[in-house]
This record gives C-alpha cells, structure tokens and sequence, in this order.
C-alpha cells in the first residue's frame, strides 16, 4: 500500500476507467445508456430521476452484494417492477502498459451481470468484440484485483448513503471506521485477525490431533504387550512342538521296553512248556500202566467171581435162613420174657390183695357201725364238694387255657399277617422298581445292562473314540435279541446273563483305554473280553453240538454281529447249553441221557442241571432274577407288573383288615380271660377250704378204724382166685414157649455150623477174590488220581502256558506293529538322528511327558484364546500403527514448524501494519491540512487505533483566541462540511483505484463552502489524473468549464 503521488500530472491512465454503462430494467430506468469521460464526469438532476441507479448498477456489475449497497437486501429486488429481468453493462478500457490480458479482451472489457426472477444473477466478461470471455465468479474477482476497484469501498463509491452518514457524523468511532476502511487498514486488519485467528485454530487443532493420538499411543502400547505375550506363546509353541516330538519317539522308545519285556516274558514262558509236557507225558505213561493192570486185574476178577459164583450163592442162602432163626429165637425168647414178667406181677397182685384182706379185717374189729356211717356219710359229701369244686376249677383252667391259646393263635395270626403285609410291601416296592427300570429301558435298552453307568461309559467311549484301533462294542445284551419273544427269558438269562454286561474290545491296548474310560464313568468291575473283531463268525460242526431235539441258548439269540455271537460261543459255551421246559425234562437230558457235548440244562423256570466227574448237581433259580432284559415288549411287562401292584396293594389293603379286625378280638379274649382267671381264683379258693375240712375228717375217720365189710372181702377173694386161674394160663403157654426156643437155638445152630464150615470151605477163593477187588479198587482210585493231574497239567498248559505264551505273542506282534507304526508316524514328524540331538530322553515316560505336553497346551490353549491374532500380523499392524503415528507425528511437528514460520511471518507483518498505520495517520494529517489551507483554515487529525477513534482538530483564520476546536459539530453546517470534504479528499489522495464516485458530496453546504468545495474537488480530480464521477441534484454552473469536464444531465422523472 504506496501512497499515491502527487505528481502526475495529466497523464490519463488507459486501463480500468468506465467508458460506458448501459442499464436495462434496473431499479427505475427501462433503458439508459450513459457515456463517462476519461477525467470528471458530473451528472446532475432531479430527485428521482435515477442519478443514484448509475452508482448502484457499478456496484452490481463489480460484485457488490445486495445487502453492501444499503438498497435491497437481493439482487432481484433491482429488477424493475413489472418486469422479469434486469441486464447492467459496464464497458471498461483496456488500453496501455496496464492493460489486463489485452491478448484475451483487447481494447474494451465488458462487464455484464443479469438478474432475473429465478437466477440471482450471472457474470459474464466479453471483450471489444461482444465475445464472451468469462462467466465465473473468479474471472470477475481476478478483474477487480487487478485494477484494484473495491466497490464497497467509500473511496471508490460513497454513495448517498454512505456520504449522509459521512457528513452528518460527528462520532469518533464512526470517522474512525470510515477512515480504517478508506485506506484499506480494515481489510488488512481483518486479514491480519483471520490469519491469527486461523493459526490459533491451527495450533489448537494441531494440539487436538496429538491429544488424539494418545489413544493410538496407548492402543500401540498395549499391543507392544501383546506382541511380548505372544511371543511368550510363540516360545510355549515351539515347547509344545518339541515336547511332541520328543512324546513321539517316547512311545517309540516306551515300545521298545515292552517289546523286550514281552520278548523274555514269551522266552519264560516258552521255558514252562517243556516241564509242563514232561509231567503230561509221565502221567499218560502212568495212565496206560494203571489201565493195563486194570485190564488184567478185571479179568483176573472175573475168573474168580465165576468160580466163587455158586459158593456165593449157598453161603448168601445160609446167611438168609440163619438169620431168619436168629430173629424167630429172639422173637420167641422175647416173649418168654415177657410172659414171665406177666407171671411175676400176678403173683404181686395176689400178695397185695391177701394183705388188704388181712387189714380191712384187722380195722373192722376196731370201729363201730354208727359212727363209720356217719363219718363215712360226712367223708362222701365232702368228697363229692371237693370233686365237684375240683372239676369247676379244672374247667376254669380249660377256659383259662383255651382262652389262652385262643389269645396265642390270634397273636400268632395277627403277626403272619404282619409279616404279609411286610412281603407285600416290599413286593409292591419291588414291583414298583422294577416298572421304573423297565420304563427307562423303554426308552434306551442300553440301560438294561448297566444302568446308568453304562450310558456315562458311553459318552466317555464317545469322547475318547479317537484312542481306539476299533470302537469297543458293548453291552452285549444291546446287540441280541430273543427269537422266540419272552419264552426262553429266564433261562437266557440264567444262562449267559453274566455276558449281557460284558464289552467287546479287539486287542489288550484298547482294553487299558476301555478301562481308563470305565475309572472316568465310575464303572467297577466292568467285565471287558478281547476278542479279534476281524474274526469269520464260527461255523460250529454239527457233530460238535449236543445230540439232542431241544433248543440250544445260541439257537434262540439272534444278532446282526458276528463278533458278538463268536463271543456267546467261545466265552459263554451258549452253543453246549441246552434248554428245557419243566425240571423233570431237564434232570431226564442232564443225567439220564448222557448227551455228548453237553455242558449245562436250563429249565424255563431258571433251574440249573449239569454232571461233572459223576457228581450231579442242581442249581435252583436265582433270587430277584431280573428276565425282561432281553424282552421283545416293554410295554406288556409293564401292564402284567401294574396288575400284579394292583393285587398286591389290594392284599395289603385285606390284610390290614384283618389285623384291625384280628386285634379287636384279642382285645375281647383279653378281658373275658380277665373275668374267667378271677373266677378261677375264687373257685380255688373255695376248694382249698372244702379240702381243709375233708382233710380233717379223713384224719378223725382213720382214728376211728371200722371192721371191712363182707362184700368187699368176697369181692376181694373172687379177684384173687382169678389172678391164679390166669397164673396157671401163663405157665402152661411158658412151656410150650421154652421148647420153640430150645428147637430154634438148635435150627440156629445147625445153620452156623454150616455156614462155617462153607466159609472154611471157600474161605482160600473169597479172600483171595476181596484183595483182587481191592487191589482193582486201589487201581482205579490211582487211575483217576493220574487222570486228575493230566488234565489238571493238560488244563495248566491249554489255559495258562499255551494261553498266556498266544496272549503274549499276539501282544507282542500287535506291541510291534504299533512300534513300528508309532516309528513310522514318529520318522515323519522328526528324523530319529535329528530327536536324538536334541538330548537324552529314551528312559523318558510317555505318560509324564504326555502329562506335561497336555498341561502345555491347555496354557498355551487359554493364552491362545486370550490373543487368537497371529504374531506376524499384531506386527505387521504395530509397525503400520508406529509408521502412521510417526508420519503423524512428523506431520504435526513439520505443520507446527510451518505454524511457527506464519506467527513470525505474522507478527513481522503486523509490525510492518502498524508502521504503515502510523505513516498514514501522518500522512492524512499532512493532506487534510492542505486541503483546508485553501480556505485559510488549519487542522489536524488524531487517530487512536487502541479506542479506533479519529478526531478532527480545526482553527479557524476568524479565531482570536488561536484555540483548537476539537468536536466539529460547534462549526457551522458549511464549515463542517467543508472540513469533512477535505478530510474525504485527503483519503481519496492516499487510495489508488481507476474511477472513483461519489453521490451528493455537496449536501448541507452553502453556496460560499460549495464553490470552494467544488473547485478544490475538480482541481484535486484533475490533478490527480483518475476517472471521477460526481452526481449532486444541485446547480453545477458554478463549476468551470475544462475540456476534461464532462456535465451530463438527467431527465426529469415521469409523472
């Protein structure tokens, strides 16, 4: 911003001066076209008659907004009313070395901007020749910069508006601000505060960003942590792939042990065999030895029994007819006997009743007839009360004891049924049990044979089946099925119930894993049988069956495994077991028919029959035998056992009946044997008294003897000759008895002779044929003695050496397939020289180190799931995150750089502002003072830019006392309008710009301060050498006439 020199001259500048503007429908003008001179151009008319629209339309055209012109707040309100358009046209010259882009518009530049009702307005730039140029609002801005035109500025345009509030103002501020706008010191100012401004925003944004970048920063933090962990977890990986390692060829090694010890275990056994056979071998010798001694000695025996045959047969008749007179003599001597003993109590009987006679004799001299008849008479009615009381009291006892034992057997009664109700009970709880156990095997027949332990070893079979060479099969009892529905039930399940439990495994390592999994379900006891699943089913010749017509177990199981059948038939023998229907059917098969290949009877009803070294034996049926496992329907056990509740709980019901009814009456029994045992003990007492008195007559009776009555001595005597009679009787049969006996004791005794001297006869041969028997004896007792040891040796080599060396051997080729498979499996993972390399681990455990891989890798697991990312990728993303933070970073800190490059570029330029400032205020002060030395008026100018204030000091040539007059508004309305104008034209001199406008400039002058306010003007114009436009509604004949003063007229407005 160079101030503008004053030495000029008339020197027109040829570039950026208005030669012509046309005007269509604008504001109150339908057409006007006006021609501007290269100097002062005045136009000049009436109020109305549109002088203001030629500001307004420049304004337009350069780009002034609406609301900047103080006339219409949008461009459409320029439009005259009426019309739908208004078209402004500005020509500018372009001419000289200021020219702009003369190759582009030449000579002339038009400026046109047109306004209509829906368009705000478009510019369009043509050139001398009417061709457009430009339309954009750019090309305008470039144009105006170029000439420096700024239309809003009162230097360039002060339109009516701006030159009323210029001139009536007498406010500091307002000068002020008319002045900092003037000499452009505002819009430098407002550039200066919005570049500060901009950078505070800058800086402040700047300072945001990096705040922002702390949670990138953190975030970078935590995954430097994260890579750290991870690489942790990449070190835990690289154990786990070498503990893998090493656990491979750890089974290796691990086989290689067993295979050894397997090796000497098959050596040792195999050492076993010849001893076993050298005592099999020693027993068979000894087996044909005693068998040919038994041979001989049978034949021997039967040579001897043929000659001892009829020797035999007298000596076994002898023996029968001496016994036979043996027994007669002893018969007939027993009852000589007891003939004597009948003898010898007669003749006590006779003696006894001499003496009764001799006594009743004896007492009947001594008592007298009246009293015996009266003690007698008293003795007979006491006897007959005693009696009488006696049977009463006998009676009561009888009730009493009837009472008794009726109580008893009620009791006894009441608790059988008890005990009934008890077994039914339990029955009915039994029977309850048993639906729950079949409703669950209803629904998984699995259950049936184990319950729910089975289904928990299941889910661990399940869980664990990766382990195993072959899935185990089991239950058994899952994988057959009756074929004849429930009729073979209970013997089925007697027969091989014991294996419906059992699993089936193919070798010895999945027995181990099996049981591991039986320990994790809390399955004891599992019965676990090894059998090759690659088994043919076992086609049994029909020679090697029982001989018989009844079903066998294996004909009547059905199923789709073949594996399970062979099993049924090598473990179970169900092929040799055969099954009947009642027991006396089955004790006929078992012992009576001896069918070959017969091993076991089952009855229908569980009976077990089977005869081993002639022992028969018989099993009756098990307790709480649990049948409908195998059965076809659920359902039809379930109704027959809900029946069967049904009764149970009606006997239950019945029988409590009859204990309440039962206890009632012993109840009733008790108190009547209340009653009955105190009657009895008044009866008692009664008879205790009656035979205290009879006691007491007897005693007085027997003082008093009376003599014996002839009646009873005659019957006594008659008695005695009979006892005689019958003594003679027996005396005679005595003898008649003695010779029996003396002919048999002779009888007897001829047949002993006999008989000894046969057996003296024969005794050579008979003693000769018992030691032959018992030497045959002793032969077969050590017969069967040799034949127990063989097989007791033949069993010791078949199930322990032979078995145990074919259990080793087929573990040991199984141990060295799966050594050699586990070499191959470990020879892909690592090269055997390479694992050894890594160190001495042969005599390492394969469980610990699996142990401690599983722990490894459940950590490592956990952690993995804690940072699922990849290494690579968490830095691959770090490194990017750093990379885009550090670019970040050197961004922020290059734009802070630039940041504080444009504070110090700022702040020199603001130093630079206010110099300049400084030399303007001087500056204007100088030129204000010139101007008002035309009228002999001195002044000066204050500015303050820290209160933006400007006063203007004036003295006047009229003022004795030489004081300053600070506020204009104690001068006159010419004198301070006047010092306005010089106040404007200083500015005018310190602002460049191609044309300059003003409008009514001369308002509230008189005519004295009018002429010299226009004189000054057109000289200062002219001098200057710019393009003016003045526009006043007064008289301009005043003003001089110069070729370079143009006065336009216009017309009057319409009425």
């Amino acid at each position: 911003m160079e101030p503008s020199s004053l030495s000029r001259g008339s020197k027109r500048l040829q570039a950026g001066t208005i030669s012509r503007i046309h005007l269509e429908n604008f504001m109150c003008h339908s057409i006007l076209d006006i021609d501007l001179g290269d100097f002062v151009n005045f136009i000049t008319g009436q109020n109305g008659s549109g002088k203001s629209a030629i500001l307004m339309a420049l304004c337009v055209a350069f780009g002034c907004r609406a609301r900047g012109t103080h006339r219409a707040n949008t461009l459409k309100d320029f439009i005259k009313t009426g019309c739908s358009y208004a078209l402004v046209q500005v020509e500018m010259k372009n001419q000289g070395e200021d020219a702009f882009k003369h190759e582009l518009y030449g000579d002339v530049i038009i400026v046109e901007r047109k306004v209509t009702d829906s368009d705000s307005g478009g510019i369009t730039l043509r050139n001398n020749q009417g061709r457009k140029i430009g339309t954009k609002k750019e090309d305008l801005r470039e144009l105006v910069e170029y000439f420096n035109i700024d239309v809003e500025n009162p230097c360039t345009i002060m339109t009516q508006d701006k030159s009323r509030e210029f001139l009536h103002s007498g406010n500091d501020k307002d000068k002020f601000k008319f002045y900092f706008k003037a000499t452009l010191l505002q819009q430098v100012d407002d550039l200066l505060n919005g570049i500060d401004k901009q950078l505070q925003d800058a800086n402040g944004l700047i300072s945001h960003l990096e705040d922002s970048l702390r949670p990138a920063k953190k975030e970078l933090d935590e995954l430097q942590e994260k890579i750290k962990n991870m690489e942790v977890m990449e070190e835990m990986s690289q154990q786990v792939q070498l503990l893998r390692k090493k656990l491979a060829w750890s089974w290796v090694y691990d086989a290689d042990r067993k295979l050894d010890a397997q090796h000497k275990l098959i050596d040792k056994l195999k050492g076993r065999i010849p001893s076993c056979q050298a005592n099999i071998d020693q027993n068979h010798h000894k087996m044909e030895e005693l068998n040919d001694r038994l041979a001989t000695k049978k034949n021997e025996i039967s040579n001897m029994m043929e000659r001892t045959s009829e020797v035999r047969r007298m000596k076994v008749d002898l023996q029968q007819s001496l016994s036979m007179a043996v027994k007669e003599q002893l018969e007939l001597t027993g009852e000589q006997e007891r003939i004597n003993r009948q003898i010898a109590n007669m003749v006590k009987q006779v003696r006894s009743l001499e003496r009764h006679i001799q006594e009743m004799n004896e007492q009947y001299d001594k008592n007298t007839q009246a009293e015996e008849s009266e003690m007698v008479e008293r003795l007979m009615e006491l006897q007959v009360e005693v009696e009488e009381a006696n049977v009463n009291i006998q009676r009561s006892k009888e009730e009493e004891e009837n009472m008794r034992q009726r109580i008893a057997l009620v009791e006894n009664e009441i608790q059988q049924i008890y005990y009934q109700i008890e077994d039914v009970e339990k029955s009915n709880r039994d029977i309850a049990s048993r639906i729950r156990e079949i409703q669950m095997h209803r629904r998984n027949k699995v259950t049936a044979f184990g319950g729910v332990r089975v289904t928990n070893l299941l889910q661990a079979i399940e869980r664990n089946q990766h382990k195993f060479s072959i899935p185990p099969i089991g239950p058994i009892g899952a994988h057959v099925e009756l074929e004849h529905g429930d009729l073979w039930a209970i013997a089925i399940e007697t027969a091989v119930g014991g294996l419906l439990n059992a699993f089936i495994v193919t070798d010895h390592k999945d027995s181990r894993i099996l049981r591991a999994c039986a320990r994790e379900a809390n399955y004891n006891h599992l019965q676990i049988i090894v059998h090759d699943f690659r088994r043919q089913r076992i086609n049994i010749p029909r020679r090697m069956l029982p001989h018989t017509n009844h079903p066998t177990a294996l004909s009547v199981l059905h199923s789709d495994n073949s594996t399970v059948l062979n099993v049924l038939i090598d473990t179970g023998n169900a092929e040799r077991q055969v099954l009947v229907k009642d027991y006396a059917v089955g004790k006929t098969v078992a012992f009576d028919q001896r069918i070959p290949n017969l091993k076991e009877v089952y009855t229908m009803d569980g009976y077990k029959m089977f005869y081993r070294e002639s022992a028969q034996t018989i099993f009756p049926p098990k307790r709480n035998m649990r049948a409908g496992r195998l059965s076809g329907s659920f359902d039809d056990q379930i109704k027959y056992l809900e029946r069967e509740a049904s009764e149970t709980k009606l006997k239950a019901q019945q029988g409590r009946g009859q204990k309440r009814a039962m206890e009632e009456e012993v109840i009733d029994l008790q108190n009547t044997l209340s009653n009955v045992k105190r009657r009895r003990i008044n009866l008692e007492r009664q008879c205790m008294s009656k035979e205290f008195e009879l006691r007491d007559v007897k005693k007085l009776l027997s003082s008093e003897a009376n003599a014996a009555d002839d009646s009873n001595l005659d019957e006594t005597r008659q008695e005695i000759s009979k006892l005689q009679d019958e003594i003679q009787e027996k005396m005679y049969l005595l003898e008649k008895v003695q010779s029996r006996v003396n002919e048999a004791g002779t009888k007897a005794k001829d047949l002993k002779m006999s008989l000894e001297s046969l057996c003296d006869s024969a005794k050579a041969e008979i003693d000769a044929l018992a030691e032959a028997e018992n030497e045959l004896m002793m032969i077969e007792r050590d017969l069967q003695e040799v034949e127990r040891v063989k097989k007791h040796y033949e069993g010791i080599m078949q199930t322990k050496v032979l078995a145990d060396l074919k259990n080793a051997e087929t573990e040991y080729r199984e141990l060295e397939n799966s050594c050699q498979e586990n070499r191959r499996k470990a020879s892909i993972i690592i090269p055997e020289d390479e694992i050894e390399a890594l160190g001495c681990f042969k005599e390492s455990n394969p469980e610990n180190l699996s142990a401690q891989l599983t722990r490894l890798t459940e950590r490592l697991k956990r952690e993995t799931q804690r940072f699922p990312e990849s290494i690579d990728d968490l830095r691959m993303l770090y490194e990017k995150k750093e990379r885009k933070i550090s670019r970040k970073l050197h961004t922020y800190k290059a734009s802070q750089e630039k940041m504080e490059a444009c504070e110090k570029a700022l702040n020199l330029r603001r130093s630079k502002f206010n110099r300049n400032a400084a030399h303007l205020k001087r500056q204007l002060t100088w030129q204000f003072n010139g101007h008002l030395k035309k009228k002999g008026i001195s002044g000066q100018i204050n500015v303050s830019f820290e209160d933006q204030t400007l006063s203007v000091e004036v003295k006047m040539p009229h003022d004795a006392s030489s004081s300053s007059v600070h506020d204009t508004s104690g001068l006159s309305g010419g004198e301070r309008s006047f010092s306005t104008l010089c106040f404007a034209l200083a500015l005018h001199e310190m602002t460049e710009a191609p044309f300059r406008a003003m409008d009514e400039f001369d308002v509230f002058m008189d005519a004295v301060s009018r002429k010299i306010s226009l004189d000054a003007i057109v000289d200062f114009a002219l001098a200057q050498g710019s393009q003016w436009i003045f526009i006043t509604p007064h008289d301009i004949s005043m003003v001089k006439n110069d070729e370079r003063i143009k006065k336009q007229q216009m017309a009057a407005p319409r009425g």
